[in-house]
């Protein structure tokens, strides 16, 4: 797999996730299914289904471009580069 294709599918991944990712999102609709249909509306708020799903990386990492590192990091052991370009203001 060249790097070019590995960033490829990483992007696909962040738009349509799959693995345990998606699988983790699957139970999280089911278990908020279950919580809401056992809930007290009056003194309960709705649950989602990202109340009940696993959270891997904090928002700060992801923030101070995490992705972005580790997509680089991952590039260079498959000798590729990743080209930044800058955002038009």
């Amino acid at each position: 797999m060249s790097s070019r294709e590995f960033t490829e599918w990483a992007a696909y991944a962040q738009l349509e996730p799959f693995g345990e990712q998606r699988a983790d999102l699957r139970m999280g609709i089911l278990a908020a299914l279950q919580a809401n249909m056992n809930r007290d509306p009056k003194k309960t708020k709705q649950f989602t289904p990202e109340d009940f799903m696993p959270s891997f990386e904090s928002e700060q990492r992801q923030r101070n471009g995490y992705n972005a590192e580790a997509l680089e990091m991952m590039a260079a052991v498959y000798g590729g580069t990743i080209t930044r370009e800058e955002p038009s203001t």
